[in-house]
């Protein structure tokens, strides 16, 4: 499917199109009271025309039609995009507060913290964010305690497995740089597991800052690159995702085989990632917005971990940095792209 394909569906979901009623619908039906209008609103950091995002979307959207909700008939959907921008992250946080709605959606700690700073007690539900605990999102992950939950994008063991997919798709590689983003606690700790296991791989590895300003980004690789057997990895952060375009046209250029946490970057044409499939958390996110809907308070769901992890690969890239990916690694692949 295109992404233009892709934005006509979403629009289409958003629209409400499914809301409206067969032209002969019975006269009981509109003698009957109308229902409650439910109200979300959702608070994005990406553009409105990211495609991956607006994938996801549609199945938050999808999942939640599967439990009665349609937009137009029962349902409003308020959204907002931040495009990576922090001062429009907090303005759209404040616009979101204000029209009290009965749950926000957030994508992520940026957008979480920017909503907690405006609001305690507008139920928020996070399909994806890393450590809530050490952020202040959340007193436990058992019992959250307050108005945010929702689920988990990595555990940080998982930064460990990035490495070691690096020296399996690309043996003869001996250093890492790796995309952290220096602003985030959860940055410097998937850093921190990275370092941990890297001398039982016998690599070395090099922290470059995410957040930095594309130059100094570019400046890094390229001193990294001077040196042969060297590869990169970007751990889960919004610095990585507001640069990943500048990050997988360095690793291109400069033929360092990367490893990613999202699977975007490799649909974007970067070689290999492994994380959370994150459109099954949009879906799980959508159950605990059915079931605060209903009822039911932040405070009492649970914040859970992934179930589900995701290894994409991409041939083409893999072709162009002149690799052979082992077939034990492609046995293990959930998507490969050609």
């Amino acid at each position: 499917m295109t992404a233009k394909i892709k934005r006509r569906a979403f629009i289409t979901l958003l629209g409400g199109a499914a809301a409206s009623l067969p032209p002969l619908w019975p006269l009981a039906v509109h003698a009957q009271k109308p229902e409650r209008m439910r109200r979300i609103g959702v608070l994005m950091p990406y553009a409105a025309d990211d495609a991956e995002t607006q994938t996801r979307m549609g199945a938050f959207l999808q999942a939640l039609a599967l439990s009665g909700w349609t937009i137009g008939r029962n349902l409003q959907i308020d959204i907002r995009w931040a495009a990576f921008d922090p001062e429009r992250m907090r303005k759209h946080a404040a616009e979101l507060a204000a029209l009290a709605p009965d749950v926000i959606l957030a994508h992520a700690n940026a957008a979480v913290g920017a909503l907690q700073q405006v609001t305690r007690t507008v139920p928020i539900v996070f399909p994806v964010a890393g450590d809530p605990v050490a952020t202040g999102f959340v007193d436990n992950l058992a019992r959250p305690g307050g108005n945010i939950t929702g689920f988990m994008q990595f555990e940080f063991s998982l930064s460990g497995k990035l490495l070691e997919l690096l020296k399996q798709v690309a043996p003869d590689v001996s250093r890492a740089a790796v995309f952290r983003d220096s602003a985030m606690g959860t940055g410097t700790s998937q850093f921190a597991v990275i370092q941990a296991v890297a001398p039982s791989l016998r690599m070395e590895v090099t922290p470059i800052n995410a957040r930095g300003e594309a130059g100094e980004i570019e400046r890094a690789i390229a001193a990294f690159a001077r040196s042969p057997n060297g590869g990169l990895i970007a751990t889960a952060g919004a610095g990585p995702a507001l640069h990943r375009e500048l990050i997988i046209a360095l690793a291109a250029r400069h033929k360092l085989p990367a490893v990613y946490f999202e699977r975007n970057f490799v649909a974007a044409g970067g070689l290999v990632s492994y994380g959370a499939n994150l459109i099954d958390q949009y879906r799980l996110a959508a159950g605990y917005v059915d079931r605060i809907l209903k009822g039911e308070k932040p405070a009492d769901l649970p914040v859970q971990a992934p179930t589900k992890y995701e290894l994409v690969l991409n041939l083409k890239t893999a072709k162009a940095l002149g690799l052979e990916i082992p077939a034990t690694v492609l046995a293990r692949a959930d998507e490969v792209i050609e």
